[in-house]
């Protein structure tokens, strides 16, 4: 025996193996084995089989004539096997059963389901109200492919358009415009992404990437709609000092400077100089809200995003031939070999800026190597060597050795990538970050003294994170450190130099009634400096896979991190190996690349040899 049953609007058929009370055991149409309820039974039947029973009865259904149906079944509610009767004029056969269950089942137009296997015909308004919305839908079906034929073709239609690029990056399953796309893809065996980069709407891979992060943190766009302007900045003393910076070639804000003053009486003034954007704008400004909507400035290869507008950080970042705002803390150094710190001071002044240098320059010139000769003969070559010599002697009282990293530094011409690369750890990078981590420091103990809330970092023998109250910052081996060194880029450094100007001028903080709003800041800070992190490493891993793309690499050399997490020598790519063999940290090894995809981001690396 035979049965036809329902199964969510579907029909199916098996051969019952057993019957138990108020159930059957089925054997379906592949052997796959079915316990089915007796209630949902429609139809018992000795032959033809299951497989031949559906099969025929789907192919007969084609024919029945649905518009007649409808009109000859009248108002009342009926069962399928009086209505086959009548349509076939006799008892009808188990394929006639099955064909009349099928064009009922498949004609909610025409049909209404009322209880099992049985149905009414649905009203004259109801039947026009489902052909105006079959009409509609086969006109969207028509529309759908023509946009799908369009963009498989290479041509961006204008509907297209108008939904990017929320079409690509957050796309609503509904849209017809989706629809075609996904349509599109199918016929050309492609990706949405690269689909729209053939029809014109995606700038390549790059914009792809660009795209969705500035998407998600700049819907507006990265230009800046507004030009606030600036306070009339305070009268202040003017420096007697000759003020530096080292920064690379692409740095365009720059945030700290240094002067070396030899006082004659056996002691050296040395003074940290950090530019003081808090004195041109003030908390719940315009130009604040700008700055607090950002957070940070956004790095990523051949791209930046300022956090301030241009015109708010030109009177303030530290440019050469200026005299500069800037709040100075100046550290008086005992002359006699032993770079004893005798004493600090913080001032508000105008700093004068005598050059800014650049790496790679200062690179060679200040180098170990030269250091060690005593070739020194070249500008500040004898203030850079006083630092110098006093950041080894701030390094070793934190008890912290030198970590070497290695930046890569990209750069674009005629549509060619070129990656240098420059070790950190140098001479002039470690008198800057030991200078920052002095300053940082300092200032974070001057408010912590006061106990005023301010945003710190900190780091107790777990991930670093930021905090309203003092703490030591482990890694640095410090007993407190404040984020105020770089107030032109990071939006945490700016508030805590509002907090520590009032703190200079004796004044409340500007935050002291505004705890809430400063642990708000703090999360949103967190988590969109995370994200913008992120960006930067994408963007970094992406034109490293595109680099190694036009290079034609196929085998290259890579450093072993530890377990199977490997950074690659060439690019700023880090990759973990399943082949990889248990190595020691710092072992270079040979690495096979293969499968580059710069969309994905994805490549496909094999272990081949470890470098003796």
């Amino acid at each position: 025996m035979n049965v036809l049953f329902e199964d969510g609007g579907v029909l199916r058929a098996g051969a019952v193996l057993s019957e138990q009370p108020g159930a059957f055991l089925v054997e379906l149409p592949g052997g796959k084995r079915e316990k089915v309820r007796a209630d949902k039974v429609l139809l018992h039947f000795p032959k033809p089989s299951p497989q031949e029973a559906l099969s025929d009865g789907t192919t007969l259904a084609g024919e029945i004539d649905r518009e007649f149906l409808w009109q000859a079944s009248g108002e009342v509610e009926f069962s399928f096997s009086d209505l086959a009767q009548d349509y076939f004029g006799h008892a009808p056969s188990t394929i006639e059963s099955v064909a009349m269950l099928a064009t009922l089942l498949g004609s909610p137009e025409y049909f209404a389901r009322r209880t099992l296997g049985r149905f009414q015909a649905v009203s004259l308004e109801t039947r026009q109200a489902a052909e105006k919305a079959a009409f509609r839908k086969q006109r969207q079906l028509e529309k759908q492919t023509a946009l799908a034929e369009q963009l498989a073709s290479g041509i961006l239609p204008k509907e297209v358009a108008a939904r990017m690029p929320q079409v690509l990056y957050k796309p609503d399953p509904s849209w017809l415009e989706q629809k075609a796309i996904l349509q599109a893809c199918e016929m050309n065996q492609t990706t949405p992404a690269k689909l729209l980069a053939r029809c014109g709407a995606v700038d390549g891979s790059s914009g792809y990437h660009t795209g969705r992060f500035l998407l998600d943190y700049f819907p507006k766009g990265p230009g800046f709609q507004a030009r606030p302007s600036l306070d009339p900045l305070p009268d202040l003393p003017r420096a007697d000092v000759r003020a530096f910076s080292i920064d690379d070639t692409s740095t365009t804000e720059i945030d700290d400077a240094f002067s070396v003053t030899r006082l004659g009486n056996g002691t050296v003034r040395v003074g940290i100089h950090i530019a003081a954007p808090a004195l041109g704008f003030q908390p719940g400004s315009d130009l604040d809200e700008i700055a607090k909507l950002r957070l940070s400035t956004v790095y990523a290869p051949n791209d930046k995003i300022t956090m301030l507008p241009p015109h708010a950080i030109q009177p303030f970042s530290l440019d050469e031939g200026r005299d500069c705002p800037a709040v100075s803390l100046y550290i008086t150094v005992a002359d006699d070999g032993t770079y004893r710190i005798l004493g600090e001071e913080t001032r508000l002044e105008y700093v004068p800026m005598y050059r800014n240098l650049r790496y790679p320059k200062i690179d060679r010139e200040f180098s170990l190597e030269n250091i060690e000769a005593r070739r020194l003969d070249f500008e500040l070559g004898s203030e850079l060597l006083f630092l110098y010599e006093l950041a080894c002697r701030m390094n070793a009282s934190r008890g912290k050795p030198d970590q070497e990293q290695i930046d890569y530094i990209f750069s674009f011409a005629e549509g060619k990538i070129d990656v240098a690369q420059r070790r950190r750890g140098g001479p002039p990078d470690k008198v800057v970050a030991e200078l920052m981590i002095y300053v940082n420091s300092a200032w974070g103990k001057l408010l912590g003294d006061r106990d005023i809330r301010a945003l710190y970092r900190v780091q107790d023998g777990g991930k670093v994170r930021l905090s309203l109250y003092p703490a030591q910052h482990a890694g640095l081996g410090v007993a407190q450190y404040l984020w105020s060194s770089s107030p032109l880029r990071r939006y945490c450094d700016l508030v805590n130099q509002w907090i520590l100007i009032a703190r200079i001028y004796e004044e409340a903080s500007p935050f002291s009634e505004r705890e809430n709003e400063l642990l708000k800041l703090m999360r949103d800070f967190e988590q969109t400096y995370a994200a913008y992190d992120e960006y930067q490493r994408n963007m970094e891993r992406h034109f490293g896979i595109r680099y190694l793309q036009q290079e034609n690499i196929s085998q290259t050399t890579a450093t072993v991190l530890r377990d199977n997490l490997i950074r690659f020598d060439l690019v700023p790519i880090w990759q973990r190996i399943p082949s990889l063999p248990e190595l020691p940290p710092g072992s270079q090894v040979v690495v096979d690349v293969s499968r580059l995809d710069d969309w994905e981001l994805t490549i496909h690396t094999e272990y081949r040899r470890k470098v003796e």
